[in-house]
């Protein structure tokens, strides 16, 4: 049997004049920016489990604050589907943990230094999502200072209703109810609220009543629960890793990692549960 060719079957097989799939993609770039600083093997693993996780963050980024916008219109069945995506997206930046976690301690060690300070506790991207999906903490903003563009994005940020707080507004208008100004604080993390999860747990006892709202309530908790889930896995790996060392960024390491376990992004979403 002769070998197979695809320009038999009419694929273009010339790109000096037209643009290519590395092209598109600007593959150079990409598959180049992967600037090793030892000679250890597994730091080319660390350094693209990273990376694809910084990538997979911008994506969820355009989702979620497209879909913050399409929400504050009232627009439901757009929102569904991109809030859909996003918790698939937190699906994907949990299973590369597992690949991370093929590298052991020693091998770990062996460029461990040549990180520097930095940390993936330094990722704007991360505290950008938090920031938008309403874990706001102002302090946070230090690690930031030192790229002044940054630090403008996420004041910025600070200066909109979260998503969280854009649901709200779309649960009060339904139910005709008012919420306090102090639940719309956009300067510090939300905070659970009895008016809010009283109205949530309406919502919850009458779903066919009120099904958009319900599946906008679940569509968040499921973003929440992929979110954990990461963090989760983020705790564990660390740990698996490097123990209960300091992290190179100067965290406490598993110490702080735990602590971040706490934190409830749509805490009445969590807590109405109890009382249904």
């Amino acid at each position: 049997m002769s070998a197979y060719d695809p320009a038999s079957e009419g694929a273009q097989m010339s790109f000096a004049k037209d643009m290519s799939y590395a092209d598109y993609l600007a593959l150079d770039p990409i598959l180049g920016a992967q600037n090793c600083q030892s000679n250890a093997h597994d730091e080319m693993l660390f350094i693209i489990q990273h990376q694809t996780s910084e990538l997979w963050m911008r994506l969820a980024l355009h989702e979620v604050s497209t879909a913050r916008t399409e929400l504050a219109k009232g627009h439901f069945p757009p929102v569904f589907k991109m809030l859909t995506r996003v918790a698939r997206i937190f699906e994907q930046l949990n299973s590369a943990w597992d690949v991370l976690r093929t590298m052991t301690p020693s091998e770990y060690t062996a460029f461990r230094e040549d990180l520097g300070k930095s940390s993936g506790f330094q990722s704007h991207q991360y505290r950008l999502i938090e920031f938008i999906l309403g874990n706001r903490n102002v302090a946070m903003m230090k690690v930031h200072a030192h790229r002044p563009e940054l630090h403008h994005m996420l004041t910025q940020e600070l200066g909109r209703k979260s998503m969280y707080h854009v649901a709200l507004d779309q649960l009060s208008a339904h139910l005709d109810i008012t919420f306090s100004p102090d639940i719309y604080r956009l300067d510090q993390p939300h905070v659970a609220d009895d008016a809010v999860m009283q109205a949530w747990s309406r919502v919850y006892e009458a779903p066919n009543k009120h099904w958009v709202l319900y599946e906008l309530a679940e569509k968040l908790v499921d973003i929440e629960d992929y979110f954990r889930r990461w963090r989760f896995n983020h705790v564990t790996t660390v740990e698996r890793i490097i123990g209960f060392k300091r992290g190179t960024g100067g965290t406490s390491g598993v110490k702080y990692l735990r602590k971040m376990l706490e934190v409830e992004l749509f805490p009445e979403l969590w807590h109405l549960r109890g009382q249904l």
